[in-house]
């Protein structure tokens, strides 16, 4: 994917250029993804209230005058209780391992360090490498020195460079984080083309663009036994709109028929909510076709799982 801002410039000498991965990682529900999109100034994860939306590793690019930052922003740390989440946890562990510096982040109200213990990210110290704390929802606090006493705990662990106190939905010290990683990153060439912002495809967005309005309109379990496939993405037979079917799948019969909803409106809704997003990502006109289809236990089963990308 590549940013429509075409004044990208790269005028550092890349002797002094660094670039570099940074695992974003953190419990579920701590703005991960919030803090991504709001760093690269573009929607590239979803974002809803529930926990556990991320499920795959995201990439977004930073490019700026003197670096590239390659974020990774990875699914909440959990116990996994099926096949499923084994996989969410591996992506973590993976992205830990593949990272220059780790970026971990806590919820100010609830900053819980001891509850990472049996999670990749129990001993992230002995992986020596870089790890800056962020202190994320600050906006939440009545007294901005309520997190003076925390901070003081925190540093006293002996396992962090920096620990910052932000707010990734307003972008408080956002500038401050991007100015202290960047300290942290190896020097080298740029990865990628510093008009680029992620290196998924159109595909994953459009599906992950459906999935969080399942995630925004349906409660309880359905949106966690949903998966979104892309069928067919093309132009046809109107050259100015895109035409996307795309199924929305899910492991038992009741579920399908509270996703379709009576006479279909539910659905209708999902439908009507994700094409309008997907028209103002892609900036085209499209025509969105869904359906529900039932894979029994899909996410127990690894050839299922596979199918899908996990």
């Amino acid at each position: 994917m590549h940013n429509t801002d075409q004044t990208s410039s790269l005028p550092t000498p890349l002797a002094t250029f660094r670039a570099g991965y940074v695992a974003i990682v953190g419990e579920p529900n701590v703005g991960k993804s919030t803090l991504m999109n709001r760093l690269v100034g573009a929607k590239l994860s979803i974002v809803t209230r529930k926990p556990q939306t991320t499920r795959k590793s995201v990439l977004g690019i930073l490019s700026t005058d003197d670096a590239q930052i390659i974020f990774i922003d990875t699914p909440g740390v959990l116990t996994p209780r099926y096949l499923l989440q084994e996989k969410l946890v591996g992506y973590v562990a993976d992205a830990v391992q593949d990272a220059d510096l780790i970026l971990l982040m806590l919820d100010v109200t609830d900053p819980n360090v001891e509850r990472l213990a049996g999670t990749p990210l129990g001993d992230i110290q002995s992986l020596g490498k870089p790890v800056i704390l962020l202190l994320n929802k600050m906006d939440t606090l009545k007294e901005k020195r309520e997190v003076l006493p925390l901070i003081s705990q925190l540093s006293s662990l002996g396992i962090f460079k920096e620990i910052i106190p932000a707010s990734a939905l307003r972008g408080e010290n956002t500038d401050d984080l991007v100015q202290s990683i960047t300290g942290y990153l190896p020097y080298g060439e740029p990865f990628y083309d510093p008009d680029m912002l992620s290196e998924q495809p159109e595909r994953f967005f459009v599906s992950e663009l459906i999935r969080e309005q399942v995630l925004e309109q349906y409660r309880q379990e359905i949106p966690y036994a949903v998966e979104v496939n892309i069928v067919e993405f093309k132009e046809r037979p109107d050259p100015e709109k895109l035409f996307i079917n795309a199924e929305i799948v899910v492991e038992r019969d009741s579920q399908k028929g509270i996703m379709i909803g009576k006479k279909g409106e539910a659905l209708k809704q999902v439908g009507a909510r994700a094409r309008k997003n997907i028209e103002e990502f892609l900036g085209q006109g499209v025509y969105l076709e869904l359906f529900v289809k039932v894979r029994k236990d899909w996410r127990s089963d690894e050839n299922r799982l596979k199918g899908f990308g996990y």
